[in-house]
């Protein structure tokens, strides 16, 4: 089977790129496919992500093994495309260049059967061109001021020092000059 899917960058004019891909490549081939049709050099780290109905990011899936034991981690090239998207699981995120933060919402549209002769993947159709910066994130919360108001509980910074007094060393049995 063929995976069909709309990759649309995350700006704010109309920019993306439809792809066709086999369902048992993997989701580093998709990397590869994305980055191709959009122009990059494909030198730059990426990941993909898990995600809900509403776009909102769950589960990270690295190009690499990042992890603290190696090969604990699954990364991109672990996972076939079919593992984890079909009709019910239809988005996913796409994130390249962790400095600049290109990100895509990459949404299965169809599952179709293979055509003989074509060759996997293809960029089916192009709309819209690279801008020359990706968008400016904000990284902000939804609501900074609920945030806020949850720590107003009369402390302030010097109530959080942990040097703060002469013994505080001494009642975990430590001297302040051990060395």
């Amino acid at each position: 089977m063929v995976y069909k899917f709309r990759v649309i960058l995350d700006a704010e004019e109309d920019i993306f790129r439809d792809i066709a891909i086999l369902e048992d490549d993997t989701l580093e081939d998709l990397h590869n496919a994305i980055f191709n049709s959009f122009g990059f050099d494909g030198m730059e780290v990426a990941s993909f992500y898990t995600c809900d109905e509403t776009w909102n990011q769950e589960e990270e899936i690295p190009m690499f093994d990042t992890g603290d034991v190696l090969g604990e981690q699954k990364t991109m090239s672990d996972y076939k495309l079919s593992d984890i998207l079909d009709k019910e699981n239809t988005k996913i995120i796409y994130v390249y260049d962790f400095i600049n933060m290109w990100t895509f919402l990459v949404e299965l549209a169809a599952i179709e059967e293979q055509v003989a002769g074509n060759f996997y993947p293809e960029t089916l159709f192009s709309h819209g061109e690279m801008p020359d910066e990706a968008m400016e994130k904000n990284f902000e919360a939804d609501n900074a001021d609920d945030y806020n108001d949850e720590f107003e509980d009369g402390f302030d910074d010097d109530d959080l020092d942990m040097f703060e007094g002469d013994d505080s060393f001494e009642d975990y049995g430590f001297e302040e000059n051990w060395n």
